[in-house]
């Protein structure tokens, strides 16, 4: 009987320490962000809560993701976010969302989000997606989407959309993260402040250092 009893504990303990592994649930109704830094509460895993008193419909809410983002850059997307920085009330409730627009042959280029899986639905278009399982296998697991296909890029895992069509495309995101970060690969690498070392890259990549000294320029 009591090791019976030893061997749940452990295997709930276990559950345990998986769960807190990510954002825990709330302990109350809303933790709205305060973006004054004026403490209500404690910090709990986010920003500090607004007075509830002082919450109105507007933390909830946000608009424009009806309106096409600006894909004239050199990789033809651009993501508009609704984490909680532009919308208060997801504060400690471990989700947000994006609207990605896609010139033709855009990218949202090779990027990772430390803290939140994705799974992403094709609203117009055709996208090419993909991901890279993690070291030592890195198997690349890639796919062409149609309208209203769904697509999960689990989290940590460096991932990629591309517009495969000849007319613009659009995609709406959900993330488990009110604050999912984003590291893009290209930039982090070779746009990092101050440069990380060209001969350490030239190393890395196994490239003479005057490409990576280009690359660097770029970014």
């Amino acid at each position: 009987m009591a090791t019976n009893v030893i061997f749940l504990s452990i295997i709930a303990l276990s559950f345990c320490c998986i769960s807190f592994g990510f954002e825990p649930s709330p302990l109350q109704d809303f933790c709205v962000a305060d973006p004054t830094g004026s403490v209500f509460s404690a910090r709990v895993n986010g920003h500090v809560c607004k007075n509830p008193a002082s919450v109105v419909a507007n933390d909830f809410s946000f608009s424009g993701l009806h309106l096409p983002g600006n894909t004239s850059n050199p990789v033809g997307s651009r993501v508009t976010p609704v984490s909680v920085a532009q919308l208060p009330g997801l504060n400690t409730l471990g989700i947000s969302m994006v609207r990605i627009d896609y010139a033709p042959w855009g990218i949202n280029p090779p990027h990772t989000h430390p803290r939140a899986t994705e799974i992403l639905t094709v609203i117009e278009g055709s996208l090419e997606v993909g991901f890279v399982t993690s070291n030592p296998d890195n198997k690349f697991i890639t796919k062409i989407l149609q309208k209203g296909d769904v697509f999960v890029f689990p989290v940590g895992l460096v991932h990629f959309q591309r517009n495969v069509g000849t007319k613009n495309a659009v995609a709406i995101a959900g993330l488990s993260s009110q604050n999912p970060g984003v590291i893009t690969i290209a930039n982090a690498v070779f746009g990092s402040k101050p440069d990380i070392s060209a001969d350490i890259l030239a190393k890395a990549f196994q490239v003479d250092k005057s490409v990576v000294d280009q690359l660097q320029a770029k970014f």
